[in-house]
């Protein structure tokens, strides 16, 4: 898959075109993507989520459940409510936005408590583990200040996301899984209520950057290993979800193409009002050597024409490399909010 995305041919008839704004995304298969997310605060039953992926028969299976159809449905909303929008938009920020930007600051502070231990390995500090251990030993506690009590009866199956969305505390990594976690917290909160349709451009420009600043600062003082990680062959070490909706945002730019990316004084000068353009910096921070030999695949992108051909291509990698891919989403929890059930209309 991978570059290949970009390159495929029309879509069959048993994809869905689904319109976003003035321009076409695909997306497979068939039904997964509704026109919002369902409401689940007044039937939501306490679930303790469970472990559904262990073969790709089970992602065949998965492709066709209602989980796989919230969590793709989110992205696309997500995706919609940001096309060519900035970081720096000023999109309303709802109380219930606010907590959760407060939340991201504690933890944030918590890093300060669990300085890097003086270990020679270059991958995988174990004082990572102190900081996760307390993470999750006060995610319950944290999400019942945060979230309205509405909501507390879904916290053990939320807690299941949140602590799992900064990197697995065994292995000492962190990569996309780890990142589809923090947007199906988000997707679980969302349907139990917490946001409204209001709140999605802030979910994504003040919430989601905000995590990937703290994403990104736990990789560094812990030396995270990059989970998964298709090494100079993939997209990217960490993160998929900033280079959709980062592309999103830059579709209709006057000036700016994909081949942008390529212009270190354009980065630097984008990248606080763009997700693609951070993503792009903190690569350069972080690997030495040129850019077309340490990220070929984001090299051979920028050829890419539009950057609404991007943000296709960007959707359906995710779905291809993400979504589909079971070294990824075997870690996966399927509970009440994302269901391991077949779609109701299949």
């Amino acid at each position: 898959m991978g570059w290949a995305v970009f390159m495929q041919k029309s879509p069959s008839s048993r994809t869905l075109l689904i319109s976003v704004g003035f321009f076409l995304i695909v997306v497979c298969p068939m039904n997964s993507v509704k026109e919002q997310l369902p409401c689940l605060s007044s039937t939501y039953t306490p679930a303790t989520p469970t472990k559904c992926i262990h073969t790709q028969v089970d992602i065949d299976r998965f492709t066709k459940t209602k989980a796989f159809s919230r969590l793709l449905t989110f992205v696309i909303l997500l995706n919609a409510s940001v096309t060519q929008k900035p970081n720096s938009y000023p999109c309303h920020v709802s109380q219930q936005t606010q907590r959760v930007l407060d939340m991201l600051d504690t933890l944030d502070s918590w890093l300060a408590e669990f300085p890097p231990l003086g270990n020679p390995q270059r991958f995988g500090n174990k004082a990572f583990r102190q900081w996760l251990n307390k993470v999750e030993s006060n995610a319950d506690t944290i999400m019942q200040t945060t979230l309205p009590s509405s909501m507390h009866a879904a916290i053990p199956e939320l807690s299941v996301y949140l602590t799992g969305s900064f990197g697995n505390g065994t292995r000492i990594d962190y990569g996309s899984g780890h990142e589809l976690n923090f947007l199906a917290w988000l997707g679980g909160v969302a349907m139990l209520g917490g946001f409204t349709e209001q709140d999605y451009e802030a979910i994504v420009l003040k919430i989601f950057v905000k995590y990937l600043e703290l994403a990104r600062k736990i990789q560094r003082t812990y030396t995270l290993e990059p989970a998964g990680s298709h090494g100079v062959w993939g997209l990217d070490d960490h993160q998929f979800l900033p280079y959709i909706w980062g592309s999103a945002q830059m579709i209709g730019h006057p000036r700016l193409k994909p081949k942008s990316i390529l212009n270190k004084d354009t980065i630097e000068a984008m990248a606080n009002e763009n997700m693609y353009f951070r993503c792009i910096q903190y690569i350069h921070q972080v690997k030495r050597g040129p850019f077309h030999e340490h990220s070929p695949m984001l090299f051979d992108i920028s050829a890419v024409l539009t950057w609404n051909k991007v943000n296709t291509g960007m959707v359906k990698m995710y779905i291809a490399e993400v979504l589909k891919k079971v070294p990824v989403v075997q870690h996966f929890l399927f509970g009440h909010l994302f269901p391991f059930e077949p779609l109701d209309n299949q």
